[in-house]
């Protein structure tokens, strides 16, 4: 989590901003090394992606193009099941 300090006429107002543990750049498998509850989203999806070889360096990215998947949604699912 990140903390925001901005000035508005004299006043300082704080925004906590919720810093995403899983982005588009990490790879399948390291994110299913470090979250590995997040292989039944994976699985939801139809991507068996536990033991792919592709998994050690794909990143998030490059599967939903390859998958033709929404990326934003798929990030909000993992990142929900990482915390």
């Amino acid at each position: 989590m990140a903390l925001f300090i901005s000035e508005d006429n004299d006043m300082i107002i704080k925004h906590m901003v919720k810093t995403p543990k899983i982005t588009k750049e990490m790879t399948v498998d390291e994110i299913l090394k470090k979250y590995p509850k997040t292989a039944v989203i994976f699985m939801n999806y139809g991507l068996h992606c536990a033991g792919c070889p592709l998994a050690q360096s794909e990143t998030i990215e490059q599967l939903v193009k390859a998958n033709m998947l929404d990326e934003k949604k798929l990030l909000e699912e993992l990142n929900k099941l990482a915390e």
